[in-house]
């Protein structure tokens, strides 16, 4: 049976109130904690102002924000039911005959509809601000990189022998490599040369260095505004390697793993970035669940905080879970289809059985 249109709509704008209320304290303080780490790792760099520092930690931050959405639901739905049941609310919904499964109705669609637009607006938002962030990281931090972004070891072959290269960060969706140091060897495997570069553009056939200090056994060390080695790497396969799945919008997924895959590559990790977002709404709703198994109990009844903390630990046990799970999918060892919907699956069952032992005994 639904709920009567009036009610529902006032559930409903209590529920959206509050879980936007905790999302938006979340994102205010990952903000404020990115941006004060920004401005210790800045130091001296050039360009590295309050000001662009500012602006690059609110690029950051939206990616970092979406992976608590499920914790804002959850705490959110929490809020929203305690406020309810503290002002009897609750009670008269109750008195005029209807159940809990009713008045969670508003809190499920709430659940749902921001689950969808998370997936179909916030992400691909969050993953252009990511990618913009990653440029401007690589161009502030060129010779800093090292404490901003995994190190990249790449090995290549070519018709003058072999090389090697390290680079301490790479700029997401492009084929750019920052701070870089080459080491070459000849087709005997005999060290040749070392290469010292700000940063490198992967073309067709061959690597493109700036800046570079090339250093041999041989000679003094000689400083070239461009320097170009020979590769046989592909420059859409590499960039695929550098680009995280975080960093790749919704809408573009389904075209990167098609040319992952085309192209011989591993494209799990994509494959379960796409499966994830899909089950988010699913996600969401597991936590409106839980959160309902722990807070339709009256103030008068007491023990209100210790199920409160129990919803908290629920909810910590399956974050835990879907990241495990989400470990296990990108290495491979389960499949991703497994490793995004199940936890959210359990979620929702485990809430709902919890809630059903309570509601109907």
């Amino acid at each position: 049976m639904l709920i009567g249109r009036t009610l529902g709509l006032y559930i409903s704008a209590r529920f959206l109130r509050t879980i936007m209320l905790v999302f938006a304290t979340v994102f205010g303080l990952v903000f404020t904690l990115d941006f004060i780490e920004l401005l210790r790792r800045a130091g001296d760099a050039a360009g590295a102002t309050p000001l662009v520092m500012a602006q690059l930690s609110l690029y950051r931050t939206p990616s970092i924000a979406e992976q608590v959405l499920p914790f804002a639901v959850l705490f959110g739905s929490m809020a929203t039911l305690l406020n309810l049941s503290r002002r009897l609310e609750l009670v008269v919904a109750r008195a005029a005959g209807i159940s809990a499964w009713q008045f969670l109705q508003p809190g499920l669609a709430v659940a749902v509809a921001l689950g969808i637009v998370s997936i179909f607006a916030f992400n691909p938002i969050s993953a252009s601000l990511k990618e913009q962030a990653s440029r401007i990281e690589a161009k502030i931090f060129a010779r800093k990189a090292k404490g901003l972004g995994p190190e990249l070891w790449i090995r290549q072959k070519s018709l003058d022998g072999q090389a090697v290269i390290r680079a301490e960060a790479a700029v997401a969706a492009t084929n750019t490599l920052t701070g870089i140091a080459i080491f070459v060897f000849d087709p005997d495997g005999r060290f040749v040369e070392r290469v010292e570069a700000q940063d490198g553009v992967l073309r067709e056939g061959y690597w493109e260095f700036h800046n570079a200090r090339v250093s041999t056994t041989f000679d003094e060390p000689q400083t070239y505004s461009t320097y170009l080695l020979a590769t046989n790497l592909d420059p859409s396969q590499v960039r695929q390697t550098f680009t995280p799945p975080e960093s790749v919008s919704f809408w573009k997924l389904g075209e990167t793993i098609a040319r992952a895959e085309s192209a011989g590559l591993d494209a799990s990790r994509y494959r379960l970035q796409y499966d994830v977002l899909l089950a988010r709404p699913l996600l969401f709703v597991a936590m409106v669940f839980l959160a309902a198994s722990v807070s339709l109990r009256f103030f008068r009844f007491g023990g209100v905080a210790k199920m409160v903390l129990g919803g908290v630990g629920a909810g910590f046990v399956l974050y835990v879970v879907t990241e495990v799970m989400r470990d296990l999918g990108g290495a491979g060892i389960v499949g991703s289809w497994a490793a995004a919907w199940l936890p959210a699956i359990m979620g929702s069952l485990l809430g709902t059985l919890a809630l059903l032992y309570q509601e109907d005994g």
